[in-house]
């Protein structure tokens, strides 16, 4: 999709979004405009020549492709700025804004919109993320380029928008779900005797090894794991032990409350 992108919301996802997008060859840094009411938190994006503004109604009127990034609070008061510059002859709504549903925007832009919701986490910023889309009242010619954009900064999934909030906790959420573990792994080589720096380098190029396993062969992951439990191994063993302390029920249950946590945030 060619065009001007205005990211409005300069939070850590607006800036990663902002920094993937400039990081490809589909658009020029000064094509992407992005807002937060004090600038000094996107200074660093100035350095890679991307703009940066507490105007979001001119931020909108010199882009096409309008991404909604600010806190599901701050969504009614954005419209409701920029209503009057709004184009749907031009204009195209992306929103990433968890618990808000297609419906609660168009209701609040009185107009009949293009409106996307999309869910990508921050590894957007190296072009690493899972961005689940849905869309309603949008063609499959648009949806494909909104998708397009997203394909070149990771993986991108299309579902249906109820399954938007299971794609938060799974997709956004999963990135300090992986990280907490990452952590862990890291402190237990660190307690065998291995110094942080070094326990942490091999804890990330493992998890990094396993993911990219999947990947590439297309198989389950207990495959992969038969392959280095042997009888009466360590592995085994390990893996027994976190077992018996609940490892796979403490992730579930912990992806549960988080699920439940954002029906409690849209109620």
């Amino acid at each position: 999709m060619k065009g001007r992108i205005a990211i409005l919301g300069g939070g850590n996802l607006g800036k990663a979004i902002a920094i993937g997008l400039a990081s490809t060859e589909q658009y020029e840094a000064n094509h992407i405009f992005v807002t937060r009411r004090r600038l000094h938190g996107v200074e660093d994006l100035q350095q890679l020549g991307i703009q940066t503004t507490s105007n979001n109604r001119q931020a909108v009127q010199e882009s096409e492709l309008i991404m909604l990034c600010v806190q599901p609070k701050q969504l009614e008061y954005l419209l409701i700025e920029i209503r009057d510059v709004l184009d749907p002859k031009k204009h195209v709504l992306i929103s990433t804004i968890t618990g808000v549903s297609i419906r609660d925007i168009a209701r609040l832009t009185l107009e009949e919109f293009p409106i996307i919701r999309a869910m990508p986490n921050t590894a957007i910023a190296i072009r690493e993320s899972m961005t689940c889309l849905a869309a309603q009242n949008t063609s499959d010619d648009l949806l494909k380029e909104v998708q397009a954009i997203f394909d070149v900064m990771g993986a991108t999934l299309v579902i249906e928008e109820e399954m938007m909030a299971a794609a938060t906790v799974l997709g956004a959420s999963g990135i300090a779900f992986c990280l907490r573990y990452i952590r862990a792994a890291a402190q237990g080589g660190i307690q065998m005797g291995f110094h942080a720096e070094e326990a942490q380098k091999i804890a990330v190029q493992v998890c990094r090894g396993a993911a990219s396993l999947i990947l590439q062969n297309q198989r389950h992951p207990e495959t992969e794991i038969d392959k280095v439990t042997t009888p009466q191994g360590c592995t085994i063993a390990g893996l027994n032990e976190m077992e018996h302390n609940g490892l796979s029920s403490a992730v579930i249950k912990g992806i549960m409350t988080s699920h439940r946590r954002i029906g409690k945030i849209t109620d």
